[in-house]
C-alpha cells in the first residue's frame, strides 16, 4: 500500500507542476530593466505621452501639430511660464471646443511653435522631423553654435545637406546633446514625418539627460576664525 500511495503521490507532483499557467515563466523572460528601457514606456510613465483609447500606443503614427503642442506644454511646463497670463490669441482654425485649444494657446504665447497666415494653425498637420526637431530645441534652448561649428556638429550625418537651413542650428543642438535617433548610416531624414516613436526616443533621452545632471552642490560654510577677546 506504501508503494501505491508513493506512486500516486508522485503521479499528484506531476499534474500540479504542469498545471501551472504558461504566462508564469513568459513573465519570468521580461525583466524589470527590459521594460525601463523602452523609450515608450519611459514617456508613458512620465506622463508626457500616453496610448490611444485602446491601450496602444502606435509608434509608428505620424505627428500632429496639435500632439506636439500637447507633448512640449508637459515637457517644458510650459503653462508656468509668465507668457501664459497674456490673452487669448485669436486662431480660426482652433476653436475653445478642440480638445488642444490651451496648449495650443500656450505654444503659441511662448513662442514655442508660430501659427501661419490668416491666424491658422493647422492642429491635424503632419510635422517633419525637421520640424518637430526644431520646435523640441526651442523649448529646451536653441545653442548659439556659429555656423562653422554647426556645420563641424552635421558633418557626421551623411543627408546634413537637406537639413533646411532655419533648423540648422536648432538640429546641431539636439544633436550635441545626443537626442535623436538615426537610421543605420547615421542618416537624420529631416524631411521625413515625425513619429510618435521617433518623439519617444527623443524625449526618453531628453529624461535620461535631466536623470543624468549633478544635483546643486552644497555651499560648505566659513569657518569662524574670529577670536573672541
Amino acid at each position: 500500500m506504501r508503494n501505491i500511495s508513493q506512486y500516486f503521490s508522485a503521479i499528484s507532483l506531476v499534474v500540479l507542476l504542469q498545471s501551472f499557467p504558461v504566462s508564469v515563466q513568459a513573465q519570468s523572460t521580461e525583466t524589470p530593466s527590459q521594460t525601463s528601457s523602452d523609450p515608450i514606456q519611459k514617456v508613458i510613465k512620465a506622463q508626457w505621452m500616453t496610448n490611444s483609447a485602446d491601450g496602444n500606443f502606435y509608434p509608428e503614427k505620424l505627428l500632429s501639430r496639435a500632439e506636439l503642442a500637447s507633448i512640449m506644454v508637459k515637457v517644458f511646463r510650459l503653462d508656468k511660464r509668465q507668457a501664459v497670463s497674456q490673452e487669448n490669441i485669436v486662431i480660426a482654425d482652433v476653436p475653445a471646443s478642440n480638445r488642444a485649444f490651451n496648449d495650443i494657446q500656450i505654444v503659441l504665447k511662448t513662442d514655442i511653435m508660430k501659427g501661419y497666415r490668416g491666424n491658422l494653425f493647422f492642429p491635424n498637420q503632419r510635422v517633419t522631423r525637421a520640424e518637430a526637431l526644431a520646435i523640441f530645441a526651442q523649448a529646451y534652448g536653441v545653442f548659439q553654435f556659429d555656423d562653422s561649428t554647426v556645420n563641424d556638429i552635421l558633418s557626421s550625418h551623411p543627408d546634413a545637406t537637406s537639413i533646411p537651413t532655419w533648423a540648422r542650428k536648432a538640429i546641431a543642438t539636439v544633436v550635441s546633446e545626443g537626442l535623436i535617433n538615426t537610421d543605420s548610416q547615421g542618416n537624420i531624414s529631416p524631411l521625413q514625418p515625425m513619429t510618435r516613436g521617433d518623439m519617444a526616443y527623443v524625449l526618453s533621452k531628453y529624461l535620461q539627460r535631466q536623470r543624468q545632471l549633478p544635483d546643486t552642490p552644497e555651499v560648505p560654510s566659513v569657518p569662524d576664525n574670529t577670536v573672541s577677546p
